[in-house]
């Protein structure tokens, strides 16, 4: 079994900070890429950020300069700080994860994701 579990979602004013964090558990081998990806009612999941295992970092245009993707590969986690925050960014946010198991299956791996809502 692998699980993958968010913190440090809450509340935060415009222009606020927040720090999201997402540790892998279980028989993992091997942790390919990692990302986040958020999700408004009515609205298809989209994509944040990711980072892989080498440290190629992707961002959607619409948080670049505003939120930075980090790994440690030791550890299994992968954080996203979030800086400038705007109302528009207010979403569940949700870990991901390609992730190589015991037996060598691999998949995909999600969160059960964290709340982050701005506002005033």
């Amino acid at each position: 079994q692998v699980q993958l579990v968010e913190s440090g979602g809450g509340l935060v004013q415009p222009g606020g900070s927040l720090r999201l964090s997402c540790v892998a558990s279980g028989s993992i081998i091997s942790i390919y890429a990692m990302g986040w990806y958020r999700q408004t009612p009515g609205k298809q999941r989209e994509l944040v950020a990711t980072i892989s295992r080498g440290g190629t970092i992707n961002y959607v245009d619409s948080v670049k300069g505003r939120f930075t993707i980090s790994r440690h590969n030791a550890e299994n986690t992968v954080d996203l700080q979030m800086n400038s925050l705007k109302p528009e960014d207010t979403a569940v946010y949700y870990c991901n994860a390609d992730i190589l198991r015991v037996m060598g299956r691999r998949g995909d791996y999600w969160g059960q994701g964290t709340k982050v809502t701005v506002s005033s």
